[in-house]
């Protein structure tokens, strides 16, 4: 069982080196997958991880919820790949004498790739979100998500509420979700509706 954050956190701060492995050790998968996402080389990579590392042993004194801290590896690491990307200007090699060069020297690609991590990460996010809600609602609005729908009335067989009291209790647990600390400063369309 790994240890809790609420305990490497505050650890790291104090320069247990113990807990700092042990933060970099878990984390560094995440930081990896997300330099994969957006294509960089190895050196490249290895040039975000290392600007990653350096800027949480700035800013960890900061850091107010150690759970936050998987959210805000996964931020850093984003903008520091998007900050060398732009740097870079996404600048691709082309043969112009190879036939059918990828699309020629003016061919403009989407980048698929930072869109499916966005989604992905935004998945994870509200999978996060969920998991700090009661279990009452957080198994009404995965209920309330299935595929194919189930109806109310199963609904309320399976969490033992009455059939008047779903849209309520929805409502809270929605309202609840937006508040939760791992979407907090996201923008309102990741749940739907007006954040309070």
């Amino acid at each position: 069982m790994p240890e809790p954050l609420s305990t490497l956190v505050p650890a790291a701060r104090e320069g247990d080196q113990h807990a700092w492995d042990a933060i970099v050790d878990r984390f560094l998968p995440l930081v990896g997958a997300i330099v994969r996402g957006h294509r960089l080389s190895e050196v490249d990579g290895d040039d975000v991880s290392q600007t990653v590392w350096l800027r949480l042993v700035e800013h960890l004194g900061d850091l107010r919820e150690p759970d936050a801290l998987p959210g805000w590896i996964r931020t850093t690491t984003r903008n520091e790949c998007l900050r060398l990307l732009a740097a870079r200007g996404r600048v691709r090699p082309v043969d112009p004498q190879e036939d059918g060069a990828a699309g020629g020297l003016d061919a403009v690609e989407d980048d698929v790739a930072a869109d499916d991590l966005l989604a992905a990460e935004r998945r994870q996010l509200l999978r996060d979100a969920l998991d700090e809600l009661p279990a009452g609602r957080r198994d009404l609005l995965l209920l309330l998500l299935e595929d194919p729908p189930v109806g109310y009335e199963e609904i309320s067989r399976r969490l033992g509420i009455p059939i008047g009291s779903i849209g309520p209790t929805r409502a809270r647990a929605l309202d609840q979700l937006r508040r939760t600390r791992s979407l907090r400063g996201l923008g309102p369309d990741l749940v739907g509706g007006e954040r309070s």
